[in-house]
């Protein structure tokens, strides 16, 4: 229990972390946050938890895949943000990224690829 605890508080502080950040340089900000921080904590936790080789690098392996057809999502909600709102443009942006998943799966699948 004690490790899940210590698990959540350095994942959190390094959230926190990002978005003061964020409040005092949007492009530090920016740049932390397009760091694969979450991505390099599941590693290391993965590991430290002796998980198998094979697990470790398929998690690796599959976040690349899902990061490509989220990018557009980045483009898409400061225009939407201007024009329709916070919420709006948040639940917007979503529904680009989902759709640009659907179709960027049924594209690599082609290739191999099988994201779902």
């Amino acid at each position: 229990m004690t490790w899940i605890i210590i698990k959540y508080l350095l994942t959190a502080a390094i959230v926190v972390l990002v978005s003061e950040m964020a409040k005092r340089s949007d492009k530090l900000g920016g740049l932390i946050a397009a760091l694969p921080l979450v991505t390099f904590l599941t590693l290391i936790w993965l590991y430290i938890e002796h998980q198998p080789t094979e697990k470790i690098a398929n998690h690796a392996w599959y976040t690349f895949w899902y990061v490509v057809p989220t990018l557009p999502m980045f483009l898409a909600f400061p225009i939407l943000l201007e024009r329709i709102g916070f919420w709006s443009a948040i639940l917007a942006s979503i529904a680009i990224a989902v759709i640009c998943f659907i179709l960027f799966s049924l594209v690599v699948r082609q290739f191999g690829v099988e994201l779902w």
